[in-house]
């Protein structure tokens, strides 16, 4: 991305954002800080996990984003006897040249919806793993390129859920932030309802409110939302945190860090901030650092969540006071 791509004002992206969230409801009722935690994952980049129950709209909401992001999109159901190459692709003989030519998978999209990511095997799980990391994906030695962008929105069932794999902590790693809706209430399930009943069909449409060019413009935006040094060793202290927890065994990695700071920026883009402040950190410590800490086995025993152990750390680990920019910021509030 070049400066000009980068000159999109954070209250701009602000605006798009809250644009693209208000057709998302349309569709998706009552859940709107899910919501926006799943837009933030796209906005910042990278990859979301929406772990729930079946029937509680994770795919409906995939669907709903890729349409009012004007996204290439295209929905994987994974499961038990899914092969790698049917992530992936594939190399198919021609037999009117004689030769055989690459037939690309369901992954070269935009947003790919990984359908109940953990009914299969761990062996196809990690044929995402390049795509999701490098934006690359190899077959029989060729390397192929992915299109930007590219996000990855898997579903998951609960563990506990009858036939899944547990995804592996590396791939878990991968995903910038877990988001689980919950149980809508009861005006919100009646709301769902009469809504279907007033567009007589199944399916709903959402309009484009942006296009693939736009998101990339808002995502480049985002660099130049700057984040103070004290917030910043604000951001490294919660990982580390984590990481000495008498709870854990395993804390969160640099990767945790760099979604806190990536998530933050756009928590300050949403509220027409072009600088982050600690609530931003604070509002997406949860759905960044829990799904990355392996929890010691007696805890497990104990029912310990590892986002109550995130909900310590913050308690514990002192804010900055002050939202203040940071010395290296002077030239860009000059310009």
């Amino acid at each position: 991305m070049n400066d000009v791509d980068r000159s999109m004002p954070a209250a701009e992206v602000g605006r798009l954002a809250r644009a693209v969230l208000d057709a998302v409801g349309t569709v998706v009722v009552g859940k709107r800080e899910a919501l926006e935690l799943v837009l933030a994952g796209i906005l910042a980049g990278g990859h979301v996990l929406l772990e729930d129950l079946p029937g509680l709209g994770k795919t409906l909401t995939a669907r709903s984003f890729a349409q009012a992001l004007g996204l290439d999109f295209r929905r994987l159901q994974f499961t038990p006897d899914l092969l790698p190459a049917d992530v992936t692709g594939s190399f198919l003989y021609d037999q009117r040249s004689g030769d055989f030519s690459f037939r690309a998978g369901p992954v070269f999209t935009n947003l790919l919806l990984a359908d109940e990511i953990n009914r299969t095997p761990p062996k196809t799980q990690s044929a995402l793993l390049e795509a999701m990391q490098e934006k690359q994906v190899s077959v029989e030695g060729v390397t192929y390129r992915l299109d930007e962008p590219f996000h990855v929105l898997a579903t998951a069932n609960p563990i506990e859920y009858e036939g899944t794999y547990p995804l592996p902590e590396a791939q878990l790693d991968r995903f910038l932030l877990r988001v689980s809706f919950g149980y809508p209430d009861h005006d919100e399930e009646w709301d769902v309802l009469r809504r279907r009943i007033a567009r007589r069909r199944e399916e709903a449409e959402i309009k484009p409110v942006v296009d693939a060019g736009t998101l990339r413009a808002m995502q480049a935006a985002l660099e130049d939302v700057v984040v103070e040094d004290s917030i910043g060793r604000y951001i490294v202290a919660l990982a580390a945190a984590t990481r000495e927890h008498p709870s854990v065994l395993v804390g969160a990695s640099p990767r945790g860090s760099l979604a806190l700071l990536l998530l933050s920026r756009v928590r300050a883009a949403l509220a027409n901030r072009d600088y982050v402040v600690p609530e931003d950190v604070k509002a997406v410590a949860v759905p960044a650092l829990a799904h990355r800490i392996t929890l010691r086995p007696e805890m497990w025993l104990r029912r310990v969540d590892p986002s109550f152990v995130v909900g310590e750390v913050l308690e514990s680990t002192p804010a900055p006071a002050s939202g203040a920019l940071p010395s290296y910021a002077a030239g860009l509030a000059a310009r």
